[in-house]
């Protein structure tokens, strides 16, 4: 059986060069999502399992932790709901409430920027037992949070003290592999990758995955940087289950990848600036994000972008909630995790974010504030949000989704090798 001793301290350097290269938003940094399988290694450890019972839940951070009166929030960019107050500061509404329900004042950051750096930055104060200075981190489903995980530099979350969590939380987020029972984390926010289209450039129906191939839309195809969701929705798009596929897999959809683009049909591989590519038409057709194609609607007035799964599969990730070793307020980040599965609150914050909100009732709440706007722009908004798959997804779109493939370190260098040999060249 394989021991935490035998866990690497850091990840491989070759590694952490794939996971590195070009990326630079939030949603560029999941090329290590999967990563270990932490709820196969925690099972063959013994140590994972049922949902952990307040009555043999033992950790000392909850049996001496008092609340202080403080948060320290560190998450990334743009991923809350803000406003402008008179003297023309950015404030956070969903924060303000907070502070005047529970007295907890919160100082909230975007120090996250890239997955990879972020955890290369906080990994040595960890490993030294010294506080990050954050109480609350937003990290996403990824070989990083695996890392957290296994080598203890999370705290085990107190399922007392989570009821909102247990209530309204959907029954996908309350049972997720790579945290069995939720024992470290909870979701922040989930999405999806998919593709997106012109509908004013595109006058057909798209549907498929092999519509990216398509020699129609020769020079404006847009595809990913980011080797985890290229080469897992390339893996979907040939009929093969990321869980279930072999390198010789990866390497095949690698050899489809450099045809698309050797023969012109791809005008580029794109880091973010995909969006602004298929909202100015230098691309048609591209691999998207829901959420970011729901926002450029948005922005832009119109819905002339349409984002779809293909039939063959989509993905989806979420990013997490957890509580990193040597916080030193425990108890109000736990109080805030529990706030936000609140339906009020998570509806205010799904309106402004637009991913998948990890609360279903937030939907009720959403359609209860479209029918009492006064203002036909925003009760439209509202409309639109409440309607959208890409906050409030059915149960057929979930079914036609898969996270990505799982991938250990060692595995990982290869995957990365394998797709930066075409994307990166």
């Amino acid at each position: 059986m394989t021991t935490l001793r035998e866990l690497p301290e850091f990840l491989d350097a070759a590694f952490l060069r794939g996971l590195t290269q070009r990326r630079i938003t939030r949603r560029g940094a999941l090329a290590g999502a999967g990563a270990i399988s932490l709820g196969a290694f925690l099972a063959a450890c013994g140590i994972g399992g049922n949902q952990p019972s307040a009555a043999t839940h033992q950790n000392w951070v909850w049996d001496k932790a008092k609340k202080t009166g403080t948060l320290d929030f560190g998450s990334w960019p743009l991923y809350i709901d803000t406003a402008v107050d008179s003297a023309g500061n950015t404030t956070y509404p969903s924060l303000v409430e907070f502070t005047k329900e529970t007295g907890i004042k919160v100082n909230y950051s975007e120090p996250i920027q890239d997955i990879a750096e972020f955890f290369a930055k906080i990994a040595p104060q960890l490993q030294a037992g010294t506080p990050i200075g954050y109480d609350i981190i937003v990290i996403t489903n990824s070989i990083q949070l695996t890392n957290l995980m296994l080598k203890h530099w999370l705290v085990e979350l107190d399922p007392s003290k989570l009821p909102n969590f247990y209530k309204n939380g959907s029954k996908r987020v309350q049972n997720r592999s790579f945290d069995p029972g939720n024992r470290f984390t909870i979701p922040w926010q989930s999405g999806f990758t998919g593709i997106a289209y012109n509908t004013k450039k595109i006058s057909r129906e798209i549907t498929s995955y092999n519509d990216l191939f398509d020699p129609a839309f020769k020079g404006k195809v847009g595809m990913f940087t980011f080797t985890q969701d290229t080469g897992n929705l390339t893996l979907l798009g040939m009929g093969i289950k990321p869980d279930n596929s072999k390198p010789s897999d990866w390497q095949k959809a690698a050899d489809k990848l450099k045809q698309q683009r050797d023969s012109g049909i791809l005008r580029k591989f794109y880091d973010q600036s995909y969006i602004k590519a298929l909202s100015a038409g230098d691309t048609v057709i591209s691999m998207a994000w829901s959420g970011d194609v729901y926002q450029a609607n948005l922005s832009a007035g119109n819905e002339d972008l349409k984002f779809i799964l293909p039939k063959e599969g989509g993905l989806i990730w979420t990013d997490n909630m957890c509580i990193p070793v040597g916080a030193a307020h425990p108890v109000d980040a736990i109080t805030y995790m529990n706030y936000v599965y609140d339906p009020k609150v998570a509806a205010e914050l799904a309106e402004a974010i637009n991913y998948i909100t990890p609360v279903p009732g937030a939907k009720a709440v959403v359609e209860q504030d479209a029918a009492a706007a006064t203002d036909a722009d925003t009760k439209q908004s509202l409309t639109d949000t409440a309607n959208s798959s890409a906050v409030f997804p059915t149960d057929a779109d979930l079914a036609k989704t898969y996270y990505y493939r799982t991938l250990n370190p060692a595995e990982a260098t290869q995957w990365n090798d394998i797709f930066n040999a075409v994307i990166l060249s």
